[in-house]
């Protein structure tokens, strides 16, 4: 009925030591998530915030590539979410700015100092 004081020390040390196999247990499913979010999230998240920085400075005269492949260029843009590309001569279409894969060559930006010399 009465417990010695022997198999209560023995007792409070294994309920201690199943604490700290719980979190022997949890390690490794925390090592291959810090990985996963160095390796796989964070680069992924960078990529994709630099493509809506690309996208979002898109002007007119840039020559630019979409998903499907096709190299065309600026000629209008529409509003945020469309641009007006002219894929060949006297042929136009409209297309989502999300659609741009990336810009090949960019327009430069007029210079004050050669705006003023005219």
């Amino acid at each position: 009925m009465f417990i010695t004081p022997a198999f209560a020390q023995e007792a409070t040390t294994t309920a201690a030591s199943g604490g700290s196999a719980l979190l022997l247990n949890l390690l490794p499913f925390v090592l291959i998530f810090a990985i996963m979010y160095f390796l796989i999230i964070r680069p992924q998240r960078t990529r994709m915030k630099q493509h809506q920085e690309l996208v979002r400075n898109v002007r007119r005269g840039d020559t630019i590539i979409t998903n499907g492949g096709l190299i065309g260029r600026v000629s209008k843009v529409v509003d945020d979410m469309e641009v007006q590309v002219e894929i060949a001569e006297g042929t136009r279409v409209r297309l989502l700015r999300s659609s741009i894969a990336e810009i090949r060559s960019k327009t430069e930006p007029v210079r004050e100092d050669t705006a003023n010399s005219n």
